[in-house]
């Protein structure tokens, strides 16, 4: 694991680890240059490594994942740094100057080995992040099974400083007293790939989202999905009944004002879609109901798998859905207007309700670093047709979903592109630099 502290100057720094980041990394490395992943999580991977499969083929996700997580951390060319964040980035001259701060993880990383021992000993159960918080986890722990780096974290928060975790360790590697570090770099550019997260529905009580047990959210029900998952197998939460009856409730806070998100998230339609055929194979009893204002099925292939999803059974109505309650059961209760009836309002029941939250960058830049956001929020690309990966300022190029909502091929395909800015620009810093002293 190519993961070290005492760092100096790189090539390019990119900022975040999940698949546009580890792909914009690869790209560059394979070409020679340099480079450092920064990411904010213990553990490489991003939103994807977390999901079951990619639509509309129905590959593993983490069977994609996963090669590039290890090709990376194997790599000659790129050092990660996991569990820290960028603070600042100043521009010297054509180059920068970036500060990241490493946080502790109470665990010294050239010491631990991944046993695990810690884990099994700690005697605190904690919901676990990485499952949704439908899954439990220990105070210290691996991220989860295909983590990079395979070292433990040690949750402060949770922690009784019972030092059953020490005691188990074979190598000491744990340390209780262990500081964050801050640490400075010179980099010629710097990549954005910093993702995006859902935006949290607990303003929007009408959907009763965090107060009804069985009303989940869409990246939850991938975990339940996962063979790895929290359960095994597809379960509700409230009482670990198998589902009968599970509904979608497509732009969950997209295109909705009174959230403030007036865009469309582009890709929940045909994620919602991937999982209800998804639900369909692991129940082959189960009703899907799929509510839905408009169906999105904009990339290739995505209208026959929607075609395909409407054959196999899976029921897609337009409507409107005003509120969710539940029954004395803790079935959720819908409560729509159908928009192909004349707009009859009916209330009906289900056993499970996946949310689509809207879509919105998981990471702000202002204090950071100098580069402007759109309206969306999402970073500014002046010419997103021609050169999508550009920012406004020189030298900072942005991929994946960091500058909108967009689905894993694209950004893919975006990372690539700023990939190829990167390598242009540092050519033409490293041009300077050897053109200036050769004068001197």
């Amino acid at each position: 694991m190519n993961e070290k502290k005492n760092i100096e100057s790189y090539d390019c720094l990119v900022i975040g680890g999940g698949i546009a980041g580890l792909q914009s990394a690869l790209d560059l490395a394979d070409q020679g240059y340099r480079v450092l992943i920064v990411e904010k999580e213990p553990s490489i991977g991003g939103r994807m490594i977390s999901l079951s499969k990619v639509f509309p083929t129905l590959d593993c996700s983490s069977c994609i994942c996963t090669p590039k997580m290890a090709s990376a951390a194997h790599h000659k060319n790129i050092e990660i740094l996991t569990y820290a964040e960028v603070k600042k980035i100043s521009r010297k001259g054509r180059r920068f100057s970036a500060k990241i701060e490493k946080k502790a993880r109470y665990v010294v990383e050239k010491d631990c080995i991944g046993c695990r021992l810690c884990e099994y000993a700690c005697p605190v159960y904690v919901e676990h992040e990485f499952e949704g918080n439908l899954g439990v986890r220990k105070a210290i722990y691996i991220p989860f099974s295909n983590a990079i780096p395979q070292i433990a974290l040690l949750d402060v928060d949770n922690c009784i400083m019972c030092g059953a975790c020490a005691k188990a360790c074979p190598t000491g590697a744990v340390d209780y007293t262990q500081k964050s570090e801050e640490l400075e770099i010179d980099v010629s550019a710097v990549i954005v790939a910093t993702g995006f997260q859902f935006k949290s529905l607990d303003t929007k009580q009408e959907y009763g989202m965090g107060r009804l047990s069985n009303v989940l959210d869409a990246l939850q029900v991938e975990r339940l999905l996962a063979p790895h998952g929290p359960y095994g197998r597809v379960l509700r939460p409230s009482d670990g009944k198998i589902p009968d009856s599970v509904a979608y409730v497509l732009c969950a806070g997209s295109r909705d004002l009174s959230q403030g998100i007036k865009y469309c998230s582009r890709v929940c339609c045909m994620y919602s879609i991937k999982q209800a055929m998804l639900l369909s194979g692991a129940l082959p009893l189960v009703d899907i109901t799929i509510y839905y204002m408009d169906i999105r099925a904009f990339g290739k292939g995505f209208e026959q798998f929607y075609q395909n999803a409407r054959a196999m059974g899976i029921e897609f109505v337009k409507a409107k859905v005003a509120k969710i309650t539940e029954d004395k059961e803790q079935n959720p209760v819908v409560r729509v207007e159908l928009m192909e009836q004349d707009g009859r309002v009916e209330e009906r029941k289900h056993d499970m309700v996946v949310l689509t939250p809207a879509i919105i960058p998981a990471w702000n830049p202002m204090g950071t670093i100098d580069i402007e956001t759109a309206d969306d929020n999402f970073i500014k690309t002046p010419s997103e047709k021609l050169f999508p990966a550009r920012t406004i300022m020189e030298g900072i190029f942005v991929s994946g979903t960091a500058s909108g909502p967009k689905d894993i091929p694209d950004s893919i395909v975006e990372a690539g592109s700023a990939a190829m800015e990167a390598a242009i620009y540092i050519d033409e810093v490293s041009s300077e630099v050897h053109a200036d002293t050769e004068e001197s």
